[in-house]
């Protein structure tokens, strides 16, 4: 059994704030908008508050950021 399931082992729904974020439906984690991965709460740390996208990791983040902002890369 993975820790994702049970009744507990549902997605949550979050709201992306500056710093924290906002838990709008009860569940054990969010996926990356990237990977798809699944990202337990407590370990979330990585989101875009333009988007409402949470990342799996620092890098991921990076890569969405120079995706959806190639100007960035001239810098």
């Amino acid at each position: 059994m993975n820790r994702f399931e049970g009744p507990g082992g549902r997605e949550a729904r979050i709201r992306y704030l500056d710093g924290d974020f906002q838990v709008l439906a009860p569940g054990a984690f969010v996926r990356c908008a990237v990977t798809g991965e699944a990202i337990p709460l407590e370990e979330l740390r990585y989101w875009s508050v333009a988007r409402q996208e949470p990342y799996l990791d620092a890098e991921v983040s990076l890569k969405r950021e120079l995706e959806m902002n190639p100007d960035l890369r001239q810098r």
